[in-house]
Parts: structure tokens; sequence; C-alpha cells
């Protein structure tokens, strides 16, 4: 009964005890490997939140942008656009356009620059003010690049020289 007992007690320690841990080590592993998963999927969670939130920046700035630039199938469309905007705002402030030349593109990339200069009239400086803050608020915008203004008598003279920018779809047109 004793060499019973005793070949028992080896026969647990050598056979159940070592299956038993294995079942506990197993069971440890599988708990970390669930509770490394939810924490990947947390991260992923909050990365994709990140993700969304930076899409809709990219886009919210997407559109700021092509609110700010010309649209034209070709060069030439871009300047006409670009000198009939300049014209309006300058009527729209009571300035009276005396000439404009002609408007000069520059492209780099898929970008054109179009630079347009102006001269204009006025009785009352105050106009000039109200045409800059046109220009500021402008869409698409029109950046003022140079501008000088002198009094003779009761008038005063004035030029400008703008630039507007617009995505050149139009690879070699128009110039």
């Amino acid at each position: 009964m004793i060499l019973a007992g005793l070949v028992g007690v080896v026969f647990i320690a050598t056979q159940i005890l070592p299956a038993v841990q294995g079942l506990y080590e197993r069971r440890n592993a599988e708990i970390e490997n669930v509770l490394l998963a939810v924490e990947r999927e947390a991260r992923l969670i909050e990365d994709s939140l990140l993700w969304r939130d930076r899409r809709i920046e990219a886009e919210v700035q997407q559109a700021l942008v092509e609110n700010q630039i010309f649209i034209g199938a070709t060069v030439p469309l871009v300047e006409a656009n670009l000198q009939r905007d300049l014209s309006k705002h300058a009527r729209d402030s009571g300035l009276s356009v005396s000439s404009t030349r002609l408007a000069d593109s520059l492209e780099a990339d898929d970008w054109l620059m179009v630079s347009q200069e102006m001269s204009f009239r006025t009785d009352d400086a105050g106009n000039t003010i109200t045409f800059l803050r046109l220009l500021e608020h402008s869409e698409p915008r029109l950046r003022v690049r140079d501008f000088s203004l002198s009094r003779s008598r009761n008038q005063y003279n004035g030029s400008i020289t703008v630039v507007g920018f617009a995505e050149n779809t139009s690879r070699g047109g128009g110039q």
C-alpha cells in the first residue's frame, strides 16, 4: 500500500502536475494574446479617428485652396478670368481703369501663376482702400505684388500688379 501510494505520488508528480502546469501556462498565454488583441483594436479605433480627422482637415484645406485659385481649360482663359475679376473689383470700388497690359504667365510643375498689371484713376483716395480690401477678400484670390499711387491736382493715378494662381490643366496649350 505504501508502495502503491509512492507510485501514485510519483505518477502525479511526473505526469499530472506537468500537464496541469502546461494547461495553466497555455491559458495565461491565451489571456495575454486576448489582452494584446484588445489593446491593438483600441489603438486601431483611436488611429482611425485620428485619420478621419486628418482626412476632414485635408478636405477643408483642399476646398480653401480650390476657392483661391482660378479655373480655366487653357492659359488664355485663366488670364481672361483674372483680368475680368481685377477690372470688376476696380469698377466696384469706383476706380476708372485707364489701361491694362497683357498678362504674363509662368508655369511650374502643375501650377500656373498669372501676373496682371493695371493702371487706374480716381477722384477719391478712399476708393483705392476699398479696391485693396476687395482684392484681399476676393475669391479666387488676387494677391497684390506691386502697388503705387500718386496725386496730381485733385485726381489720383495708380498702378497695381496682381498675381493669381491656377492648376495647369493644359500642358503647353495656349501660351
